[in-house]
């Protein structure tokens, strides 16, 4: 049966009201009664506001408490979140909060000026909820408290919309050189969230990681799995997230039971951590998802953290996890291919297609295309992108991931590759042509070229340019450039400049060339 998920927030605080809901590194702690109390106020406060069901309601700041309490806040509201990289480019999240036409915006004072600027530019004016910084929810607390010092928000009860109805939309890298959103409903997450629930049995006892950002899928497990059954979620800061050195006695120190990250850090943490030296007894599960992770690494970490169950998550934003692979207890030693994306989860199906749609034989490689409860709606105010992304002339809604795969004879898939120029790095999709597209801004750059590497950690990103008049570019300017109007995850590792970049016989660049230099 299907729900709404800020239900689960309200039905653990009925549950469970004393028990630690949020936990973060320094600030303190939530529980469950005080957390939804707290996002009972945000609705409030957003129904005061004008914020009717089906509206979008934006969140620009830091992974926190007073974010958590937020996107509860938001769908209580009716409305559905659209979470921000707060760290990125103001013209980048402005564009997503114009794009999807947000009626407001929680936002931390310290980003504030540049958004508004951004949007004093296109006469774009959604309500700001500023807050002062972020800290187990007491900067969100004082924001309301003012707000209702001067204009008091009512209290009033949730509003109730059908589980169809959008819960989330999540911007990822586009193709055309701007973010497109990712429209989730709540049975979407809930069909995932039951599957979670089936599959690792969790626990109110559990200690569940929450390394991913909230504006990145994985960001869903960590939150409403544990959410429902009442467990704790403890809050991994950014830059203690990218700290292999501090993050693996943090894990001990913090008693985590559930990891959920990308491989990178894990593999990091395999090399660096000095993972012998601390207790990880309390590890149960240790997920994975979002790029291959090297096999040498992963057995590394197998072999210095041998207790929990591993296991391997596949799918893309669209379709949340579509597939799953229990890694066995031992990695052979001659194993040199990456560990198999699996089969199915209950609430998906898959479908192996050649480039004319057509189903290929188990054992031939193709397209892995999904259906099934966890299928994105869509792609927000892009209907021929949303079109395209699907499967035609076949019963159902088959999303096309872009990645090629094989069935192995066991029925699970083994992932091959892409079949497009999206790739992911740590995690994080990038569309290659979004960085060109930003390149391009520049205004000595004539022509760029973003090719993706692999390397012994996954992919590295080179860019190539060639400037209109030939003068060179410092690396450091290109790099200020790039980060000034893409994430900092998408800034190319390395550039490369030329008087001019090879071209095909079509006169087009001629990438393939690019990638043997």
């Amino acid at each position: 049966m299907s729900y709404l998920l800020h239900q689960l927030l309200d039905r653990s605080a009925e549950a469970f009201p004393t028990h630690i809901a949020v936990e973060e590194s320094a600030s303190g702690s939530m529980t469950y009664a005080q957390l939804a109390q707290l996002s009972d106020r945000v609705r409030d406060r957003l129904i005061h506001l004008g914020v009717k069901p089906g509206d979008r309601v934006g969140i620009m700041a830091h992974k926190s408490a007073d974010t958590l309490a937020s996107l509860f806040g938001i769908m209580k509201a009716g409305a559905a979140y659209v979470p921000v990289d707060p760290t990125a480019p103001a013209e980048r999240n402005a564009y997503i909060f114009q794009n999807c036409s947000v009626r407001a915006v929680v936002v931390e004072q310290d980003y504030l000026p540049r958004l508004q600027a951004e949007f004093a530019a296109t006469g774009f004016q959604p309500h700001l909820i500023a807050i002062a910084g972020t800290g187990a929810g007491r900067p969100l607390r004082e924001a309301l408290d003012g707000l209702d010092g001067v204009d008091r928000a009512a209290p009033t009860a949730s509003v109730r919309v059908d589980s169809s109805d959008l819960a989330y939309i999540l911007y990822t890298s586009g193709s055309t050189g701007r973010p497109k959103g990712v429209m989730l409903s709540h049975a979407n997450a809930a069909a995932f969230i039951d599957w979670c629930s089936s599959v690792f049995a969790p626990e109110h006892s559990d200690r569940f990681s929450s390394h991913a950002p909230f504006h990145f899928d994985l960001s869903i497990l960590d939150i409403y799995v544990s959410i429902k059954h009442g467990a704790t979620l403890v809050l991994v800061e950014e830059g203690l997230g990218k700290d292999p050195v501090r993050l693996a006695p943090w894990i001990s120190q913090k008693r985590i039971s559930v990891w959920y990250s990308v491989p990178s850090i894990l593999g990091l943490m395999a090399q660096f951590g000095k993972l012998d030296q601390h207790d990880y007894s309390a590890l149960r599960l240790i997920l994975f998802a979002g790029e291959v992770f090297p096999i040498k690494h992963l057995r590394q970490l197998k072999s210095l953290v041998p207790g929990p169950r591993y296991f391997n998550l596949y799918g893309p934003t669209e379709t949340n996890v579509c597939t799953w692979h229990e890694v066995p207890r031992t990695i052979p030693e001659n194993q040199a291919e990456p560990v198999p994306i699996g089969r199915t989860c209950s609430s998906c199906h898959a479908l192996v297609v050649d480039a004319d749609g057509r189903e290929v034989a188990r054992g031939r490689e193709g397209e892995l295309c999904i259906s099934g409860g966890t299928v994105m709606q869509g792609y927000w105010n892009l209907p021929e992108q949303t079109k395209n992304a699907f499967l035609t002339g076949r019963d159902g809604r088959w999303y096309r991931t872009g990645d090629i795969v094989v069935e192995r004879p066991d029925g699970g898939f083994q992932y091959l590759g892409r079949r497009d120029r999206m790739v992911k790095k740590r995690g994080f999709r990038i569309e290659l042509g979004e960085i060109e597209a930003a390149l391009y801004r520049h205004p000595q750059v004539k022509e760029a070229a973003v090719v993706a590497l692999p390397s012994e950690d996954g992919v590295r990103i080179k860019a190539f340019v060639s400037t209109s008049g030939g003068e060179r570019i410092s690396i450091i300017a290109l790099k200020t450039f790039c980060s000034e109007h893409v994430p900092l995850y998408m800034v190319p590792d390395v550039f490369e400049q030329r008087e001019a970049l090879p071209k095909t016989s079509t006169d087009k660049i001629d990438y393939q060339s690019l990638m043997r230099a």
